[in-house]
């Protein structure tokens, strides 16, 4: 990794997330939004959970990013098999140099890598997925009671299917929630879809060239952590929050109806940094409720627990978020 520059400005900021963009919508026909939210995801140093048919690109989006980011990327492809140390890595014996006797060292496991693909999560067993938890909360993996350190940027982009959900294992909630953003992959539109033929179809393949490196995402990352927010937008997203949990009193009906449980602290918090660094990506210095209204939905819709009644109706979680963003005043 390159060493790290200067702190960048708002300017620096828009220009460098510009070009990641551009770059990546050379392979990627559509789904705009799609690559915004993973994209505030990375800069924020957070995870994202991207969900969709097969074929509409997911695991191609997060490879794109790879390409045109200077970082080390690792697929892992979960499958009922893989094992935990699989993931992080596990302890081996090794002949020492005099060929005498035999020393322990840990050799890593694809987890060790800045961007790491967890290509259809949902297919390995509990037990396996859990071993993502420490690294995903902590940034660390601890193996045989020694704890290692993973490099900053650290972070996983998860995909999964939502049907063939025969021999899944669905994610627990508490894995749910280290996922700052879950996003939502829709099919294309007749226009998106002959773009995708027209360059998917010809001889030659578009591909993404490298335009940040992991010290300047890092550096994108403390400017939006420096990014101000006024105290009524945090009062606004706490309310919002809240208004989410069916037992508060100014939950809208739709909540106290197919709701069971909603979002956690980490939902506000999520909000808040994902507000952040839209704002900063639409070219402002300070955070607006519109911003808070654009990540919304990615923040929540993972957060939030249908009760017996919403899932018998079918009642889907944006329209929850929709409705709350709807009642919940700007200022009280």
């Amino acid at each position: 990794m390159t060493t790290a520059p200067a702190e960048i400005n708002l300017e620096q900021f828009s220009r460098l997330a510009q070009a990641i963009e551009a770059e990546v919508k050379r392979v990627i026909v559509g789904q705009d939004q799609v690559v915004r939210s993973v994209l505030i995801c990375i800069l924020a140093g957070r995870h994202a959970l991207l969900e969709g048919v097969p074929g509409l690109g997911k695991t191609m989006l997060i490879k794109t990013l790879a390409d045109a980011l200077d970082l080390k990327f690792a697929r892992i492809q979960f499958t009922p098999d893989l094992m935990p140390a699989d993931i992080t890595g596990t302890d081996i014996l090794e002949d020492s140099e005099d060929g005498r006797s035999k020393a322990r060292r840990f050799q890593a496991g694809p987890v060790f890598a800045n961007l790491v693909l967890a290509d259809e999560i949902n297919r390995a067993t509990p037990k396996t997925q859990s071993a993502l938890l420490e690294a995903m909360q902590e940034k660390t993996v601890t193996v045989a009671n020694h704890t290692y350190t993973l490099e900053a940027p650290f972070f996983v982009l998860a995909t999964q299917n939502p049907l063939e959900m025969e021999g899944t294992y669905p994610l627990p909630e508490a894995q749910l929630d280290r996922f700052m953003f879950k996003v939502n992959l829709l099919y294309p539109s007749l226009s998106e879809l002959v773009g995708i033929l027209d360059r998917t179809t010809g001889a030659e393949t578009p591909y993404a060239g490298k335009v940040a490196d992991g010290a300047q995402v890092i550096n994108m990352g403390k400017l939006a952590l420096n990014t101000p927010v006024a105290s009524h937008v945090n009062e606004y997203v706490a309310r919002l929050v809240l208004a989410t949990h069916p037992d508060t009193h100014d939950a809208p009906e739709t909540v106290k109806q197919f709701v069971r449980y909603g979002a956690s602290p980490r939902g506000a918090q999520s909000l808040i940094l994902g507000a952040k660094i839209n704002a900063l990506l639409e070219g402002r210095f300070n955070v607006a409720f519109e911003d808070v209204a654009a990540v919304a939905a990615p923040a929540l819709r993972h957060r939030l627990l249908l009760n017996f009644e919403g899932l018998a109706e079918g009642i889907s979680p944006d329209a929850v978020i929709a409705d709350a963003l709807k009642s919940v005043p700007k200022t009280k």
